[in-house]
């Protein structure tokens, strides 16, 4: 079964987070949901997961008993040691006894947290928390797995054995979406899903959202049009949608950062050209 959303919509107030939104999810494969502050990332995943009512549109996930959510926050309980966070999450999937111990002690030996077992989550780092989080919204064997940012603010070593799990998740079989602020992790996704003021700009797998961007991207010290442009190291890019960039500039090839901006730019300037 795939999961998913399909035409969602979603407002809080006056705000449209999300605004005709389609995003497919298909057991064994990672979708990485990519976008700047307010784009929609949060708010699609809060909607698989019936935590966000939509205005319109479907939402196409199993019961909650088969949803594994990693939420921004640490997604475990300070005050609980490891074992007790596992086995109260392990708990409310209806795991006890043997078959929870033994789940749990293969989910901390993955995530190299086994000698911190007795220890309490207030004591962890933060990617020793992060991973916690994963192992407890892994501990029922969800058929969908939803994580918000799981890897923001962790170490780089935390960083490799948070995607390795993930990784290990979907190759198990689990459908697995996650918002991500880094875009290296989102070129390893199967599926791509770029927002932008709740509007999909662009998704698909990687290479094929490269292949198929419109227009051209050039680097120079000094832009024609700065409105068109970004800081990227000691030079700044710029954007030309019709691919027709003056002869003295030099193209380069867009990688998923120059994707994201230019197609943020062109959406933002189509807006404010229709009011």
């Amino acid at each position: 079964m795939t999961f998913g959303v399909r035409a969602l919509t979603v407002s809080f107030g006056d705000t449209r987070a999300l605004d005709d939104v389609t995003v497919e999810v298909t057991p064994g494969t990672v979708v990485a949901v990519v976008g700047g502050d307010g784009a929609g990332k949060t708010t699609l995943l809060r909607a698989l997961v019936r935590e966000v009512r939509p205005d319109h549109g479907a939402v196409m996930a199993p019961g909650k008993a088969d949803i594994g959510f990693l939420p921004a926050a640490s997604g475990s309980w300070a005050a609980l040691t490891v074992n007790q966070n596992l086995d109260f999450a392990g708990g409310v999937f209806g795991l006890t006894g043997a078959d929870l111990h033994s789940r749990r002690d293969r989910l901390l030996a993955g995530a190299d947290l086994t000698k911190a077992a007795d220890r309490l989550a207030s004591q962890l780092s933060g990617g020793m928390r992060r991973k916690l989080g994963f192992c407890m919204a892994m501990v029922g064997s969800p058929a969908l797995l939803v994580l918000d940012e799981p890897s923001t603010g962790v170490d780089p070593v935390s960083r490799i054995d948070l995607w390795r799990m993930i990784s290990e998740a979907a190759a198990d079989g689990t459908a697995v979406i996650m918002s991500t602020t880094y875009l290296d992790e989102a070129e390893r996704a199967a599926h791509l899903v770029v927002l932008d003021g709740g509007r999909v700009l662009v998704q698909g797998p990687y290479d094929e959202v490269r292949r198929e961007f419109p227009g051209a991207i050039t680097s120079s010290d000094e832009p024609v049009r700065r409105a068109w442009s970004w800081r990227r190291g000691r030079q700044r890019h710029e954007y030309w949608p019709d691919g027709d960039p003056p002869a003295h500039l030099a193209r380069v090839d867009a990688d998923l950062e120059d994707i994201v901006i230019a197609l943020s730019l062109a959406r933002r300037a189509s807006t404010e050209a229709t009011l």
